[in-house]
């Protein structure tokens, strides 16, 4: 399975397409969140807590830290990136080309594989170990 848009796509490995899909689907994010964040960078606040479950961004009720350290994993699998302004890092989070290419597969055939509960446990012990090292 190669993700690819448009001739100016990069054509990523394989096990990083896996790796970005699982830890995707794992995540507490609903397909929402991350189609708004193609188009601008969305702030932490308007994730977590009531803003996130009102606009349909997330499966439940997460804490600020809790919204953070899930974008965080999804950075560091390459999904997303930090927003940057003119003084800095920002609290908001805007999709990389990876995130573009995995998103725009499900923009028009609903959400995202239910994970099993194999991928989940990969998924929480790579989180685990990431934040251990």
């Amino acid at each position: 399975m190669s993700v690819t848009d448009s001739p100016n796509s990069v054509n990523y490995p394989q096990a990083t397409i896996f790796r970005a899909t699982r830890a995707l689907s794992c995540s507490p994010f609903k397909l929402n969140l991350f189609t708004a964040m193609q188009n601008q960078g969305i702030s932490l606040q308007i994730i977590a807590g009531e803003p996130g479950i009102n606009k349909n961004y997330v499966t439940k009720n997460l804490t600020e830290n809790q919204a953070e350290s899930y974008l965080v994993w999804l950075i560091n699998v390459g999904l997303l990136r930090r927003e940057v302004d003119g003084q800095g890092l920002t609290d908001s989070f805007r999709l990389t080309p990876l995130g573009r290419q995995l998103i725009a597969q499900w923009e028009s055939g609903g959400d995202f594989p239910t994970p099993k509960l194999k991928d989940r446990l990969y998924n929480f012990i790579n989180r685990w170990l990431q934040w251990s090292l």
